[in-house]
């Protein structure tokens, strides 16, 4: 499962945060700014996964932006890893070549993605082609 989806700058900047599950405020605050001091700080030729607390967190970088997801222990790294590479690609596809500010000044519309990936902290849909077609819908709608 899913405990939490991060996308931070270098600067440790959060331009995004869905937590599934229940986290004090401040508690969510000390996670962000450890989670960005264990992947900032590692060396690129380690592998993008890492121990965390009782977890452990998968994460990669693209351009200035790190892209993390805190997982159960058991579960699957390589697949996580994947469905982080989906998620970039599809808003690569929605914004057409995506950047920082995107996510920033189109946050609504990111989460609406990721609402469509992922559901209650487990992968819902695994189908760029259907998420696509489906954000469109929605485009419409609006």
């Amino acid at each position: 499962m899913i405990r939490f989806i991060l996308l931070q700058n270098r600067q440790g900047k959060t331009r995004l945060a869905k937590y599934y599950i229940p986290l004090e405020e401040s508690e969510k605050h000390k996670v962000e700014f450890e989670v960005h001091r264990l992947v900032v700080n590692r060396d690129p030729k380690f592998t993008n996964f890492v121990e965390f607390r009782t977890h452990k967190v998968i994460y990669r970088r693209y351009a200035g932006l790190f892209f993390s997801l805190c997982v159960d222990i058991t579960d699957n790294e390589l697949a996580y890893l994947e469905s982080i590479h989906l998620f970039v690609e599809i808003l690569d596809h929605f914004f057409s070549n995506v950047c920082e500010l995107d996510l920033v000044f189109n946050f609504h519309k990111v989460y609406l993605i990721l609402d469509e990936f992922i559901l209650a902290g487990e992968l819902q849909e695994t189908s760029k082609r259907a998420i696509i077609e489906r954000m469109g819908e929605l485009e419409k709608l609006e």
